[in-house]
């Protein structure tokens, strides 16, 4: 425990001071979950007549999350087909534990799952900032596929150098 909080204050030192050592840093360093958050408008357009967001917009909210963890982690749908791949989802769900409403101000968290196969895994939930309650939850997988609509069953060696980066290899 003493050494992880030590690592954190050193990576934390780093990071005010700006320094190329703490991208190399948190490269470096073992990642057990990775995660990106954002706050987000509930627009007129998302709701239905009751105002309360409309079921088809969480899909949208869900995609946007993708998209921010991509440009966090460098995972992004461009960067797949650069590389020669598609990453089509197989499977996705939802569960709504409470109404958003429009003029509300939700927060996004998606939450990387780390797998061995060939596959990107998410959860995602909706949450109040204030007060944490849980709006909603989710899950969605992505497998690959190459740029010749084949499905791809070993982890192309891009996925398997981000793995390797970010600390989510499973010792591949």
């Amino acid at each position: 425990m003493k050494k992880m909080k030590s690592e954190a204050l050193e990576l934390c030192s780093l990071a005010t001071e700006g320094t190329q050592e703490f991208a190399a840093a948190v490269h470096a360093a073992p990642h057990t979950e990775l995660r990106a958050s954002k706050v987000f408008d509930v627009r007129f357009s998302e709701v239905d007549l009751m105002r309360v967001v409309w079921h088809g917009s969480y899909m949208l909210y869900f995609e946007d999350a993708r998209e921010l963890f991509g440009q966090k982690y460098d995972l992004s749908y461009q960067g797949y087909i650069d590389h020669g791949y598609y990453a089509p989802i197989v499977e996705m769900n939802f569960q709504y534990k409470r109404p958003i409403r429009y003029g509300m101000r939700p927060r996004i968290d998606i939450i990387y799952r780390p797998a061995p196969s060939a596959k990107i895994v998410f959860d995602y939930e909706i949450r109040d900032p204030e007060d944490e309650r849980l709006f909603a939850s989710g899950h969605s997988v992505q497998v690959f596929m190459d740029l010749q609509y084949q499905m791809v069953w070993e982890n192309p060696p891009f996925y398997l150098e981000w793995k390797r980066r970010w600390g989510v290899d499973f010792g591949m």
